[in-house]
């Protein structure tokens, strides 16, 4: 028989969704599907675990196209113009094709970029109060370094947004300024002079909702402030740049890019604006770095521009890896440039047309972000728009309770954070200038910050532990009884205790409780947690706390686990806390910080 025209696993037929769920159920046993499997996360979306051909998908318009020349930015700071110049030339050198240049003092145009060709790199500035100088120099020297206008590509950003939401000021005649700049760039229809930075949101705790709305608030208010001017709506549109920092929520970010891109052409049509030409960039957030364990920087990265990109942003910058707690260095630049080079080249991203264009999950995430982030806009506007919800601390306290929110969860270990709350790396030793000791946070304006600022703060104490004491704290995982479940907790505890940046010794067994007890007890540690099973707990857990508290009062001692039916006695018998899946690692370990720091005192 001919098989020439047999669709590939005919035998198989349609499978229904409730089909799907069906099976779904029943693998639950009992279950329930909403708690186990649907994802609400924190902008508020229900994401389901599947889409099939029955769920009724809305798919977005003007999601943006996969940027086959995607521009891979590097940061510059400019010390002087010669030796900007030189670091530019520099990463063109190692396949940087976007340059931004921090201006921030008085800069020959001519000297920083000299032997820059402006025909095939993209350049860009961020300026402070030397702006319309600058732009007047720029631009002059680009018109005669350029075979034609339009092959200029690049933005100024005044700084007009992100200044102001992080210091809570509008420096000086700001849209005057950008007015003037603007007029000088016509022409240029490449170069963006209208720059819309939201990074200081989501790098504050935003979510993604937030992020977009916001962005979109504060770009209303340019315009209005624009028009006094006799800038109109049409003239911002195709002259402006918008940026964006990327989360870590690999389909989120790329919804977030995709809904920003429909969003953008909605708001232009309010304005009777319907062609147009915007950028939009994004930049490797500071929210999601960390300190410690700090080359997994580099993985949070590497997911970062690949949401971006799939996102169908026009350009990337990838800060280094180390840039919170190091100077540049020659090392981590070219690690970061690396990072989107080879997803564009080497994985192909720069050369698939919008491969996420079709798939439910993303389209279904784009779709929900975009209708609450258009939501949230119109309140805003509602409520007098930007500057007045921003003057009112309106914004602020929206973002600052979703900071809260992932702070907790992060606390809580619900969130992860490889080489922060989880799988921290054992073998590092931080020198404790580096990290987090606490500051006060100003109400008024936006601080962009690391989530992990208050598992760094923990690690601080701990060093402080080190220096004071002369030896770093030890953890000793004393365990006994059922093997699978000793095993499971010690490795458990080995993690969540291993946060605080003491020194955790390897699982040490023993034939009972007993001699477990009067082991740990004598021990050099300073810590010790029993893991064993829950059976185990009730049976010996309350022999071994009174055996060991006989021989040592002044450790600090936990049990993995929740035997929720002994704890009162065992607490009684001098337990002193509990570690398991729902425990808060910064509470806790700041209750042993406490004692353990109690105890080193009165040993000195």
């Amino acid at each position: 028989m001919s098989t020439k025209n047999k669709t590939l696993f005919s035998e198989f037929g349609p499978v229904t969704k409730d089909a799907w769920l069906e099976k779904v159920n029943i693998d639950l046993k009992g279950g329930d599907f909403n708690k186990k499997l649907v994802w609400r996360n924190l902008n508020g979306i229900d994401i389901q675990p599947l889409y099939t051909t029955e769920d009724s998908i809305k798919y977005l318009k003007n999601t943006g196209e996969n940027a086959q020349a995607l521009v891979n930015y590097r940061s510059v700071e400019v010390a002087s113009a010669a030796q900007g110049n030189t670091l530019a030339l520099k990463a063109i050198k190692e396949g940087i094709n976007g340059l931004v240049f921090q201006i921030k003092t008085e800069t020959d145009v001519a000297t920083l970029l000299q032997s820059i060709d402006l025909n095939t790199i993209t350049v860009s500035f961020v300026l402070g109060e030397y702006a319309l100088a600058f732009a007047t120099n720029f631009f002059a020297y680009a018109e005669q370094n350029v075979s034609d206008k339009s092959n200029l590509n690049g933005y100024f950003d005044l700084g007009v947004v992100s200044n102001y939401v992080t210091t809570g000021r509008l420096e000086g005649p700001v849209f005057k300024t950008l007015s003037k700049v603007i007029d000088l760039g016509t022409g240029f229809t490449n170069f963006k002079t209208v720059s819309i930075s939201g990074t200081a949101f989501l790098d504050s705790g935003a979510n993604q909702v937030q992020e977009i709305a916001f962005t979109f608030n504060a770009l209303v208010h340019v315009i209005e402030q624009l028009e006094a001017y006799n800038v109109n709506a049409k003239t911002v549109f195709n002259t402006l740049h918008i940026q964006l920092a990327i989360g870590s929520e690999y389909f989120v970010e790329m919804g977030k890019y995709r809904a920003l891109n429909s969003l953008v052409h909605k708001i232009a049509e309010t304005y009777a604006v319907t062609h147009f030409k915007f950028t939009l960039t994004a930049k490797t957030s500071v929210w999601t770095k960390s300190v410690t364990d700090a080359h997994t920087n580099m993985l949070r990265a590497t997911t970062e521009t690949m949401s971006a990109i799939l996102g169908n942003v026009d350009g990337v910058l990838v800060d280094a890896y180390d840039k919170e707690f190091n100077e540049f260095s020659d090392f981590s630049s070219r690690i970061s440039g690396n990072i989107t080079t080879i997803l564009k080249e080497e994985s192909y991203f720069g050369k698939v047309a919008n491969p996420v264009d079709g798939s439910y999950y993303v389209e279904e995430v784009s779709t929900q972000v975009a209708l609450k982030a258009l939501e949230l806009f119109k309140a805003i506007e509602a409520d007098g728009g930007f500057y007045t919800a921003f003057e009112a601390e309106k914004i602020q306290q929206q973002i600052a309770e979703i900071r809260q929110t992932k702070i907790k969860l992060i606390s809580q270990r619900r969130l992860p954070m490889v080489g922060v709350n989880k799988y921290p790396n054992l073998m590092e030793h931080l020198n404790a200038d580096v990290l987090f000791a606490g500051a006060e946070v100003n109400s008024k304006v936006l601080t962009p910050r690391r989530a992990s600022l208050e598992i760094e703060a923990l690690r601080k104490v701990s060093e402080d532990i080190v220096t004071e004491a002369g030896r770093r704290p030890i953890v000793e995982l004393t365990s006994f009884g059922n093997l699978t479940m000793r095993k499971a907790r010690a490795a458990f505890a080995y993690d969540f205790i291993g946060v605080s940046g003491f020194e955790v010794w390897q699982e040490k067994s023993y034939e009972s409780a007993q001699e477990a007890a009067e082991a740990s007890a004598k021990s050099a540690s300073q810590v010790v947690v029993i893991c064993s099973s829950d059976s185990d707990y009730d049976a010996y857990a309350l022999a071994f706390v009174e055996a060991f508290r006989a021989i040592n009062s002044d450790k600090v001692l936990l049990l993995a686990g929740n035997p929720v039916g002994i704890l009162d006695e065992l607490i009684k018998a001098g337990l002193d806390d509990c570690i398991h899946i729902k425990s808060d690692v910064i509470l806790t370990i700041s209750n042993v910080q406490r004692k353990v720091q109690k105890h080193s005192k009165e040993a000195v």
